[in-house]
């Protein structure tokens, strides 16, 4: 189990994010998810339902260091990354960093910018370095790429390439909020919790230690059989065309021990895996042509094979068990 000031720090995140952010108690600890399992979140939502909000208070609550890009078609590659100026001084060239130095970068409508500025987050997201001119720069620890998009078939968009698609552990979905929510939106707005008046709960090196303790969260044999068995299916189903590549097995993996972490456990559990499935593997699949014209979602078919596949017995709860 969780020891308790651990639990405590984890609480006490959830509560303050909580301040700014009304009725979205399970996306805040699915983001939670993706932090503590060293992953990337993209929200996908309409305009105006609190992307940008839930972002930077996060980032606040664990005080990291924020960084914004607010992607535009004109937007280059060296806005993202930085580049190399040459010192006529010194006889050298100096690399400027760009904002993907940092720890929590929102990459604020990143479908609004073409596929080649999109690619330049590519090896930041999987091997947390930079590489400009030659010379690889490591990125500090923890770091977090929390995108926003709207949907594709707003005007001005373009839709994210596969390879950047498989490198979000999660694809999540704010939606609107209801009746109630929207009337406490509104008297918070009077009296109000502002997002630059949070202050940290713990610090970025906390999250580096509980990091650590997530990766030694115990998974049974039966339930990676059963995760493999999952995406296995999803490469053979007959309406995708590409299904969940083994970098997506790994993010699954590595989600469901976080979810166990938050929920107080060193071990994993089938009802993990069937909690965070659609949100981790739906939007790694690509659908043949005439799936996504009959109207067929990701999603439906992860459900699908959720419902198909026999859930294992799990004996096995932890290390050393028998």
């Amino acid at each position: 189990m969780l020891k308790l000031d651990q639990a405590r720090v984890l609480d006490r995140i959830i509560e303050n994010v909580e301040k700014v952010m009304v009725g979205k108690r399970q996306i805040i600890e699915k983001t939670l998810v993706a932090l503590l399992a060293q992953g990337h979140i993209l929200f996908e939502d309409v305009p105006g339902v609190g992307k940008t909000r839930m972002v930077k208070a996060l980032s606040r609550s664990i005080n990291g260091v924020f960084k914004r890009i607010q992607f535009t078609p004109d937007l280059l590659p060296t806005d993202v990354i930085g580049v190399s100026i040459y010192n006529q001084k010194t006889m050298e060239f100096e690399f400027k960093s760009g904002p993907i130095m940092t720890n929590i970068l929102l990459a604020d409508e990143i479908n609004r910018t073409s596929p080649k500025t999109q690619s330049a987050l590519l090896e930041a997201m999987e091997e947390q370095t930079i590489t400009v001119d030659g010379a690889t720069y490591r990125l500090d620890k923890p770091f977090m790429v929390m995108a926003t998009q709207n949907p594709i078939e707003y005007e001005g968009t373009y839709p994210l390439p596969e390879a950047q698609m498989d490198r979000f552990m999660l694809k999540l979905h704010l939606g609107y909020p209801n009746q109630v929510d929207e009337v406490e939106i509104l008297s918070r707005t009077m009296i109000t919790e502002n997002i630059d008046t949070l202050s940290p709960v713990c610090t970025s090196e906390d999250i580096v230690k509980l990091q650590k303790q997530v990766s030694q969260i115990y998974v049974s044999q039966a339930l990676k059989e059963y995760m493999v068995s999952i995406c296995q299916k999803t490469r053979e189903h007959q309406d995708v065309l590409l299904g969940v590549s083994p970098r997506g097995t790994v993010a699954f993996y590595r989600a469901v021990q976080a979810l166990a972490f938050i929920r107080g456990r060193d071990f994993v559990t089938p009802d993990d895996l069937k909690e965070l499935a659609v949100e981790v593997l739906s939007h790694r699949l690509v659908l043949k042509g005439e799936a996504r014209f009959e109207g067929v979602q990701p999603s439906e078919i992860i459900q699908q094979i959720i419902e198909r596949v026999a859930v294992p017995v799990v004996r096995e709860q932890r290390k050393g068990s028998k």
